[in-house]
């Protein structure tokens, strides 16, 4: 630990990340201008690091370097060294990793960039040892070089560093002909059938990540064409990741990702934005596949997030750490003793048999449960008793060290896990779920909103801090149209569109289509990015071209479509060198590109034929569809779309009409009829 008797500027901040790096003795700045100021006047590099606080390998960079005496006097001594969280500004860990996976070939965090007074990086890397060893660079010798050099070959510095950013800022010109074709789709799915692993599920090698948008992608692709394999992969995947360690099978929830193909040993770090995408991805599943494991495992990450990460506020917290006194997992694995000492003999040797806890281990001579080896035909036939034990082993891990919460809330991630217990609450009739989510929605939009209207990205004991980027705007609108979706409350479409078109406003790229990452009402970087890439979360520009369809298709807009066209458009060229990276992107595509419904039920709230309609709609897995509820009480809805106004209920009844492709079926006025309907035009 640092030593006591340091504090440095980090100690005012709010950051957990940046909080944990206020007793080092470097001497960090948070970054600010007058820690440029102090590198310009002093003619000194800037060091900048970059992490967050639930980073394993920060943790240990830390340790290593930033609370060693030695590595700190010769930080002080050379350098102005800044801090920064990467969940609090993406802005800067994009531009910064660009740089560094430009320069190296390969990115992570920590980020350790180093920087002209101007802000012009020269140098990158990652995780950085404190002396050389198996034949990684020392963080001493970095300095050290770096310090030497700043004095004797500045220019060839800066010379390499101008010419690694013009390299990855150069604009890349929209080609209104080209745009993402039916085939680009096919080809991402061919790609991602090529890399299926058929024995454990998921993609590629080792490490495994869970990516669950592009098993969303090709759900909705196996769905459209009518693809069984597309279905199979899907459902391999989930069951595999279930099966294996990266699910907590005490507590609920899953960790980042697996080091193994087996999908056994995570990561141990559990991410809001992982398990609001995993909770939607297991919903979907489970309304087309309707298998039990995938709604046991909607049912436990609710459970999880709303034990563990609900803040009193009524937002969520970001993240729980992998390390727990200092150990990575410590806090997650088992002994056959101890599980014997909390189920008794009989009990206790049924559960680790299941469960694979064993004298000798699975990690590092303790063993993380799994399923991996277990027929889940067993697994069915002991639920309820199995379910108990889970129950008090829950209570007994309870009592030890748990691991570091990031207690920060995201506007962002907040909004992707809004729209999973959105969806989730329709799918599974959870009240829980719903008023969870609006009360988080709620929140955002007292809380995490300026008295103009400006979204704010962060939030933490009572300060709302850095004007929001834009996925910030995307993901709290996907979550206001699955609060629509399952409310039917006209208020949530408003809000949705009232959010959306500042998005556009501030963040809309007019002369090459697309959106920035950061505002145009915000201070400029040295660069402004834009995000299409799907990586670990959906990029902005792929949610937000799904929202526009949405909303179009809602409001009867065509300009809100051909927007959303724009989006498409722009990075068709990028897309085109390699689909299988862009699947959000491309499950906009699928929307655009393949036949589109629309179902509007009209009727009184309380009916009961209009609640069988809604519970139709809901359970059932219906792609490029939009839906509409109009109350025969009047919900204002139709201020949002006049046409709307030519929906009506047919003699007083509960009325559906299903329009697809821009042609519609004769309306009904039966549950039983509206299900024939769907089942004729699910296909595409």
């Amino acid at each position: 630990m640092s030593e006591p008797g340091f504090t440095n500027r980090l100690s005012g901040e709010k950051s957990p990340y940046l909080l944990q790096h206020a007793h080092n003795p470097v001497d960090w700045y948070p970054w600010s201008e007058e820690a440029f100021h102090k590198a310009k006047n002093e003619d000194k590099p800037v060091f900048l690091s970059i992490g967050y606080s639930t980073c394993h390998w920060c943790h240990v960079m830390e340790r290593e370097s930033f609370e060693d005496l030695e590595v700190a006097e010769i930080l002080n001594r050379g350098f102005v060294a800044i801090k920064v969280d990467r969940e609090e500004r993406p802005d800067l860990d994009h531009i910064y990793m660009s740089f560094c996976q430009a320069l190296t070939g390969h990115g992570g965090w920590p980020l350790s960039v180093f920087l002209s007074p101007d802000k012009k990086p020269f140098f990158a890397g990652t995780y950085f040892p404190k002396e050389s060893r198996a034949g990684m660079p020392g963080f001493i010798a970095i300095l050290n070089g770096i310090s030497e050099a700043w004095k004797t070959q500045r220019e060839e510095l800066l010379r390499q560093g101008e010419s690694v950013l013009h390299h990855i800022s150069r604009p890349t010109a929209i080609q209104t002909d080209n745009n993402i074709a039916r085939e680009d789709i096919d080809r991402a799915y061919r790609s991602m059938k090529r890399s299926f692993d058929q024995t454990y599920g998921g993609f590629g090698q080792a490490p495994k990540f869970p990516t669950p948008h592009i098993l969303s992608f090709i759900l909705r692709y196996g769905v459209l064409k009518n693809e069984d394999l597309a279905i199979e992969m899907v459902s391999k995947t989930l069951d595999g990741m279930y099966r294996g360690g990266i699910y907590d099978h005490i507590g609920g929830g899953f960790s980042r990702y697996s080091t193994d193909e087996k999908w056994l040993v995570p990561h141990f770090e559990k991410m809001l934005y992982d398990n609001a995408l995993l909770l939607m991805t297991y919903t979907e599943a489970y309304q087309v596949l309707g298998q039990e494991e995938q709604r046991t495992v909607v049912e436990e990450i609710v459970t999880y997030i709303l034990r563990e990460m609900v803040s009193p506020e009524g937002g969520f917290y970001s993240a729980e750490d992998a390390d727990s006194e200092g150990v990575e997992g410590k806090f997650y694995v088992w002994t056959p003793a101890e599980v014997f000492s909390v189920l008794g003999e009989k009990n206790g040797r049924e559960f680790c048999e299941f469960y694979d806890i064993t004298e000798s281990g699975n990690f590092e001579e303790k063993s993380i449960p799994n399923l991996i080896k277990t027929p889940l035909e067993r697994v069915k036939a002991r639920k309820h008793a199995l379910a108990v034990d889970r129950q008090k082993l829950l209570q007994k891990r309870n009592n030890r060290v748990h691991p570091y919460k990031d207690d920060k809330m995201l506007t962002s991630w907040n909004g992707l896990m809004i729209a999973a217990l959105a969806k989730a609450s329709r799918i599974l009739n959870n009240s829980a779920c719903i008023q969870t989510a609006e009360k988080a929605m709620n929140f955002i939009l007292t809380r995490l909103r300026q008295p103009d209207g400006r979204l704010m990205a962060r939030y933490r004991q009572g300060e709302t801090a850095y004007p929001a980027y834009a996925d910030d705007y995307a993901f709290v609108v996907w979550g206001l149209l699955e609060l629509y979706e399952t409310t039917f409350n006209a208020d949530y479409l408003r809000r949705a569109l009232e959010l959306n078109r500042e998005l556009i406003r501030l963040f809309w790229d007019d002369r090459e289509g697309g959106l920035f990452f950061y505002g145009s009402d915000v201070e400029a970087q040295i660069l402004r990015p834009k995000e299409v890439y799907d990586g670990a979360i959906p990029s902005a520009n792929s949610i937000t071209a799904m929202n526009l369809l949405r909303l179009s298709r809602i409001t009867g807009s065509p300009e809100l479509e051909e927007r959303a066209s724009q989006v498409l458009s722009a990075f068709a060229s990028t897309v085109k060198q390699y689909p299988a990276g862009y699947s959000a992107l491309l499950t906009a595509a699928l929307a655009l590109l393949y036949p589109s419904r629309e179902v509007i039920v009209v009727g009184d709230r309380h009916s009961r034929e209009v609640n069988q309609m809604l519970e139709l709609i809901n359970t059932t897995f219906l792609p490029n569809s939009t839906f509409l509820f109009l109350s025969t009480e009047g919900d204002g809805i139709n201020d949002l779309n006049q046409r709307l106004c030519e929906y009506q209920p047919l003699g007083g009844q509960a009325t559906a009409y299903v329009c697809q492709n821009y042609s519609c079926q004769a309306p009904v006025t039966s549950t039983s009829e509206l299900k024939r309907v769907l089942a004729q035009t699910v296909q595409h």
